[in-house]
């Protein structure tokens, strides 16, 4: 492990986890755990470690999403999950927002509570197969209508690793929507800063004794260092040497 200065002399309480290309790859019949991740995990919460997973994660609501995890066999409860939608949940519940959503039908779910009745923004998450055409231009009609467009996303990532190899991410589709209504969306979830800073919260340490553990260089690491944590990046996952090597955004701390 490359260390990047002495931060190891900071006590480390919490660590802070992302899920998919960490301790699993995503796919068919639920995915499958990366080699040692299991054990780690449960190695973390024996030695006394607060633990939370920090994921942007938008094809399942918590409940599922932690089931399926523990099916893996990893020994994760909900409320040690902080996932994008619920946040944004509350976001429109304040700013009495009512969505018209662009997300998987599996997470339809988590918005049950919100008035969807005539839509005055727009969210979006990874709605996989749902990320058609036609789905697309609705989302552009409906923000190109608006005398003030607000498109919410649930996270900003390029792309993600499943067990069949790369999928684009959220955020390509997020950037086709903010060029063609010349707009910038509000992203909820990773690297938002006070995504991360509800995830602290329910850790329930404060960023200086937390290290977030992420295969993402721009939205793991960058987002964890600007709110004032360590942060290390595994190779697994969408790792790329060469867009860490290129990376304007963040910089590890550990490799």
């Amino acid at each position: 492990m490359a260390e990047r200065g002495r931060g190891w002399a900071r006590a480390v309480r919490g660590l802070l986890l992302d899920v998919n290309g960490v301790l699993y790859d995503s796919g068919a019949g639920g995915g499958v755990p990366i080699a040692g991740s299991v054990e780690a995990v449960r190695r973390i919460k024996a030695s006394g470690l607060k633990l939370q997973l920090c994921t942007n994660e938008t094809q399942a609501t918590r409940e599922s999403f932690a089931r399926k995890l523990r099916a893996l066999g990893f020994d994760i409860a909900v409320s040690q999950v902080t996932a994008p939608a619920p946040a944004a949940c509350h976001l429109l519940r304040e700013r009495s927002l009512r969505p018209h959503l662009l997300v998987h039908h599996d997470l339809v779910p988590e918005f049950a509570e919100v008035d969807k009745t005539n839509p005055n923004c727009v969210v979006l998450g990874d709605a996989a197969e749902n990320f058609t055409y036609a789905n697309l231009n609705e989302a552009f009609r409906l923000l190109i209508g608006m005398e003030k467009p607000v498109l919410i996303s649930l996270g900003k990532g390029r792309y993600y690793k499943e067990t069949d190899g790369l999928k684009l991410d959220v955020g390509a589709y997020m950037k086709a929507l903010e060029y063609a209504c010349d707009i910038q969306a509000e992203v909820v979830g990773k690297p938002s800063k006070r995504f991360f800073e509800s995830a602290l919260a329910e850790l329930g340490v404060p960023p200086e004794q937390a290290i977030m553990i992420g295969d993402d260089i721009v939205n793991d690491v960058g987002g964890a260092q600007q709110c004032g944590m360590r942060a290390l990046q595994v190779r697994t996952g969408k790792y790329r040497k060469t867009l860490c090597e290129s990376s304007r955004k963040g910089r590890t701390d550990w490799l």
